[in-house]
């Protein structure tokens, strides 16, 4: 009986992992899976901002992935190797094959859905070029070295700049970097820093938020370990900054998958705070209603901000950020 709930329990653990190892074809590196939201358009799964992929520009040639970037503990997918892999199926083929109650049949019969794999290929910790004319302009930018407030984003943060007078009155009294970029993905943050957009310049601290587009192909477990990686590449170039990191903000309806996607790597990459040099805000709730959904007037498309959007975020950091600043 014992050995019989030991098998059991096994095969739970081993179905839950696949939910999140195998829930689906990999895609290859850079590339949506069909339906994907951006599929076919040379984003990872997501919102495509202004401009098309990434903005006006586009990237340069074809988009070749780069190698797996490393990822904090207290991010990182657990990840055996083959060798283990293999011992571990062996186990439970014998369990298996030993056990002599009346769930055996059901336990032969499900048998591949107890296999243990080796975690898909993580595209998210996989630098990829991002859009060629902006980050050309934000390198020279960095070269300036006049920076002591860096943004870090996608086209959330990008669009800050489109609100003249909401951007002056959060921002006004900085020396702004604003290196987001409409589409971008935490590979294309991670290609950013490493080719020029994070040398040249020392800030004081870093505003970060990304990963909403790589909801569509990512897990929120890769999604963390991604945004994992580019807290450890800022950590590497700026060593003195203090990083402000937020929860990827809500978006569409309450049941959405994609939010649930976020939250999800939200609350796992939470855990990169050390209230030292790394600090977490979750200010999510603010753009809700009470029921969960986004009032049009707060973001127009579900994930955008409107004006007064800004003005809530605004509001919600801008006494961090001072004391960030100091």
């Amino acid at each position: 009986m014992k050995r019989t709930i030991s098998v059991l329990a096994i095969a739970a653990i081993m179905i839950t992992t696949l939910t999140y190892v195998a829930i689906g074809q990999a895609p290859a590196p850079g590339q949506a899976p069909a339906g994907a939201p951006g599929a076919g358009r040379g984003v990872v799964g997501g919102v495509v901002g202004p401009g098309g992929p990434g903005g006006p520009g586009g990237a340069r040639g074809p988009v070749v992935a780069g190698p797996p970037q490393p990822v904090p503990p207290e991010v990182a997918i657990p990840r055996p190797t083959a060798a283990e892999v293999a011992q571990m199926n062996d186990e439970i083929t014998k369990m298996i094959d030993a056990n002599k109650s009346a769930t055996k049949p059901l336990l032969t019969k499900y048998r591949p859905l107890t296999v243990v794999q080796i975690p898909r290929d993580n595209s998210a910790i996989r630098p990829v070029p991002r859009n060629a004319a902006k980050h050309d302009s934000y390198v020279e930018l960095a070269k300036k070295g006049d920076i002591d407030l860096l943004l870090v984003g996608d086209s959330i943060t990008d669009l800050w700049r489109n609100s003249t007078e909401t951007y002056a009155t959060y921002f006004g009294k900085y020396k702004v970097g604003n290196f987001a970029i409409s589409g971008d993905t935490t590979q294309g943050v991670l290609w950013g820093l490493q080719n020029g957009e994070g040398v040249g310049f020392q800030p004081k601290a870093i505003m970060m938020m990304i990963g909403t587009n790589n909801s569509g192909a990512n897990t929120g477990p890769e999604i963390a370990e991604g945004v994992g990686s580019i807290v450890y590449e800022l950590r590497k170039d700026f060593p003195n900054a203090k990083i402000l990191l937020l929860a990827i903000f809500p978006r569409n309806a309450p049941t959405s998958p994609a939010r649930k996607v976020n939250a999800d790597a939200s609350a796992i990459y939470s855990k990169l705070a050390d209230n030292k040099n790394v600090f977490y805000m979750d200010i999510g709730q603010k753009f809700l209603s009470p029921d969960g959904t986004i009032s049009t007037e707060i973001m127009a498309d579900g994930l955008h901000p409107t004006a007064k959007g800004y003005v809530i975020w605004g509001d919600a950091v801008k006494d961090k950020l001072a004391e960030l600043m100091k």
